[in-house]
């Protein structure tokens, strides 16, 4: 049976309440923006108001909220593929104190988060969504299946091939970033050839 969604704004409200943080954490996760998170939220919960009164067609309102949010922040990383990421320690306020070598590592980070998202927005809808689900949001293959409606070979295949293709757009990248380093160097510049960021797989397939 669907799970039922108490009819009226003070229902909506009441889902709002529980759900607003977890939405916009799967969105922002995605975006790596505070304000396409916000507009990601937004949208969910404005798409959720104009639903016909009574029940979503739907067994977990979590799990479609949560494939709601991260459908909506795709399609925004799709339209907003320039987008300036910021981290999110730094919207939060949190952003610890640099270490010996952490300026380096962040800075490698945050490249990487970016590659993701650009990749991310190139990949198909399907590949794109079991792989947020799986990476991002830490799901379980079983997890994914159910919630997608297939079965736990077609997720395994899905992240399998998604990877790969990740790993050698990933790898065309470093060759490129490896080529620019080196035209500095022989330019006289000084400047030190930085490793490429590298993408794991981030638990079993």
């Amino acid at each position: 049976m669907s799970e039922p969604v108490p009819a009226g704004p003070f229902g909506l409200e009441q889902v709002f309440r529980e759900h607003q943080q977890r939405v916009f954490r799967a969105a922002y996760r995605i975006t790596g923006n505070a304000p396409d998170a916000e507009d990601v939220l937004q949208t969910v919960f404005l798409r959720l108001a104009r639903r016909e009164a009574g029940t979503l067609p739907v067994d977990n309102l979590t799990s479609y909220l949560y494939r709601a949010a991260i459908n909506a922040a795709l399609d925004l990383l799709r339209a907003r593929r320039d987008t300036v990421s910021v981290a999110l320690e730094e919207a939060q306020g949190s952003l610890p104190a640099p270490v010996d070598g952490a300026p380096d590592r962040l800075q490698e980070a945050q490249e990487l988060r970016a590659w993701l998202r650009r990749a991310l927005s190139r990949l198909r809808p399907r590949a794109a969504e079991v792989f947020t689900l799986r990476y991002l949001e830490g799901y379980e293959n079983h997890d994914i299946a159910r919630m997608l409606g297939i079965s736990r070979v077609a997720v395994a295949v899905t992240l399998h091939r998604t990877r790969r293709r990740l790993r050698k757009e990933l790898r065309r990248q470093s060759r490129e970033r490896s080529g620019i380093h080196s035209r500095e160097a022989s330019g006289g510049s000084g400047g030190r050839a930085t490793s490429a960021p590298q993408l794991k797989d981030g638990g079993k397939s």
